[in-house]
């Protein structure tokens, strides 16, 4: 794997845009290292969050909400739970599939934690009912505050229109964050950004196998209204035509793609757009990999410039290329700046050891058998594009809601062993005084729990 970065950018390849510009000796540009981080403020939405979405209230202080059915909606429904308002935690008894036999709930109402973590066994996968009703199982819509971890998304049916079928949507919304989220088969975007969002965290998920003709992973912003702060951290883009990650942020925003590991694109990787105005962008410590539907004329990290309407300000820096493809375009080098346009919200790793940590840990876990594919194929150079949505793969794991006679979205017996009353509803407590209340406390221990089974 070579690495670019460290004091100096290498170009290489040739582009269809400048066959001139690739016999051109390639410039250099002198670097900086990135500078100390500098966290977002206010407490974190979960011990160990990171980006422009770190801080997002989700639920907390609010409701705890018992998910106890897979039912489209009802009492005990996921989509009770999203519809109910103000501050919410849903909290899962019961694992498998919730698809959405009518149209899919829209997350309207702010101040909203989806723990899928809580849930027993193999976890909650998200699916849409096809046809009519085959819209993004996943929206995120005119609101603030929103949480959601440790849920997959698969789009195994075909809905009735194409640009309303994302797996995850974020449109005009604040201070969000998704981490440990899974989506597949999307015939739009796996994940895309729509309209005013600002302040979003996209972290530690694997968005793979989006359908052709339209094998999108991740389109970041569009038809943005404002500047916007936005992360992307952690992530695995797999077998995606192109996208990974689309780039188009007006001017004044602050775009940190940071740790990613992005494989077997066709067309383009990470793509730098301008006609907003012209994004800035650092994109540190990702690894670009090449598998079988990559060519040597596939850009890793491409400047397009049509219907630009003024110079994007990209930093490049430790990131590492595998496989035969045009590394950076020469049409990045007259954007190219020494830092990066805004100072970073976290402390990356280096390129070779974000690959090792993205791959052991990142997706919904425990990861379903498709998951456990998608990184095999990334670490063995194997798979390809798929043409037709798979079969949402059956649970490779079993278990039980664990109790909680109060409702308070705890371990009874956690809640015992922690000083804690099992009987007394005290989610919004702090036991043991080290400023994370008990209920944070909780989805944190489930999430280590999930985690350790990776190492």
């Amino acid at each position: 794997m070579a690495w670019i970065g460290h004091g100096a950018s290498a170009l290489a390849g040739t582009t269809a845009l400048s066959i001139l510009a690739a016999l051109a000796p390639s410039p250099t540009l002198a670097q900086t290292a990135p500078p100390a981080p500098r966290a977002v403020a206010g407490p974190l939405a979960f011990p160990g969050a990171v980006g422009y979405g770190a801080a997002a209230k989700g639920g907390r202080g609010g409701q705890v909400i018992i998910v106890n059915k897979l039912a489209d909606s009802g009492p005990g429904s996921l989509r009770a739970c999203i519809d109910a308002s103000g501050p919410r935690v849903c909290v899962f008894q019961v694992s498998g599939v919730i698809r959405f036999t009518t149209r899919p709930p829209v997350i309207r109402n702010p101040y909203l934690t989806i723990a899928g973590q809580t849930a027993p066994g193999a976890g909650i996968t998200l699916a849409h009912g096809g046809g009519s009703v085959g819209y993004t199982p996943l929206l995120i819509k005119n609101t603030q505050d929103i949480v959601v971890r440790y849920i997959r998304v698969r789009n195994d049916r075909i809905g009735a229109n194409r640009e309303s079928e994302d797996s995850i949507t974020i449109e005009h919304s604040d201070n969000v964050i998704l981490d440990h989220v899974s989506a597949s088969w999307a015939r739009d975007e796996l994940i895309n950004g729509y309209a005013d969002n600002d302040r979003i965290t996209i972290s530690n998920s694997i968005f793979a196998e989006g359908i052709p003709t339209h094998d999108k992973c991740a389109l970041l912003a569009s038809d943005p209204v404002d500047a916007q702060r936005l992360t992307f951290a952690g992530n695995v883009c797999a077998h995606n035509g192109d996208r990974n990650p689309d780039l188009n942020f007006p001017r004044g925003s602050c775009v940190e793609v940071v740790n990613n590991v992005f494989y077997n694109a066709a067309s383009e990787f990470a793509e730098i757009w301008e006609s907003f105005g012209g994004t800035p962008v650092a994109l540190i410590g990702n690894s670009f990999i090449g598998g079988a539907n990559t060519s040597r004329s596939t850009v890793a990290i491409a400047r397009n410039l049509t219907g630009s309407i003024g110079p994007a300000k990209v930093y490049l820096w430790d990131n590492a290329f595998s496989g035969p493809m045009v590394q950076v375009s020469p049409l990045v080098a007259p954007v190219q700046v020494a830092g990066p346009p805004c100072i970073p919200t976290f402390a990356a790793t280096s390129a070779a050891t974000a690959y090792q940590t993205v791959l052991r840990g990142a997706g919904t876990l425990p990861r379903d058998n498709f998951d456990a594919r998608i990184v095999s194929d990334v670490r063995n150079r194997t798979g390809a594009i798929v043409k037709q949505p798979g079969v949402i793969p059956a649970p490779n794991v079993t278990g039980k809601a664990y109790p909680d006679v109060d409702r308070d979205g705890m371990d009874d017996r956690w809640e015992a062993s922690h000083g804690m009353n099992p009987k007394l509803f005290d989610a919004w407590g702090d036991a043991n005084g080290d400023g994370i209340l008990n209920l944070d406390a909780w989805l944190d221990e489930l999430h280590r729990r999930l985690m350790s089974l990776t190492l």
